[in-house]
């Protein structure tokens, strides 16, 4: 099997100004776990993912930590989880290092691209 025997056609994508909120709606009325962001000229710039939403604020899912865990984090950590959860653009919060394959690209293939990001923590 290859890519195409199992991708969604027509490909829904979104800009990077839309809200975080209409992407979400999106995914959901396409039905789809991930919505590829595209510039003006129509080039990948990055994607969003069901990942990407998890712990947002306005789905009452934002981590709730204790005081006292803050002060094992570093700051960046603090930042980084608080624009994730409060940013209102997909710009914001995108995955911006996308992995593409062409269609015809073998799943085998494609699996052994997705375990390796995974181990590099990509």
């Amino acid at each position: 099997m290859r890519a195409t025997d199992v991708m969604s056609t027509p490909v829904v994508a979104a800009g990077p100004r839309i809200t975080v909120q209409h992407v979400a709606l999106m995914m959901i009325n396409h039905r789809v776990s991930g919505i590829p962001i595209i510039d003006e000229d129509g080039q990948l710039i990055g994607i969003i993912t069901e990942g990407d939403l998890l712990r947002r604020v306005e789905t009452g899912t934002e981590r709730q930590r204790s005081r006292w865990s803050e002060w094992f984090l570093p700051n960046s950590r603090l930042a980084a989880d608080y624009v994730k959860s409060h940013a209102p653009r997909v710009a914001d919060i995108m995955t911006r290092d996308v992995v593409t394959v062409d269609e015809f690209a073998p799943l085998g293939e494609i699996a052994d691209l997705i375990d390796q990001a995974r181990a590099s923590g990509s």
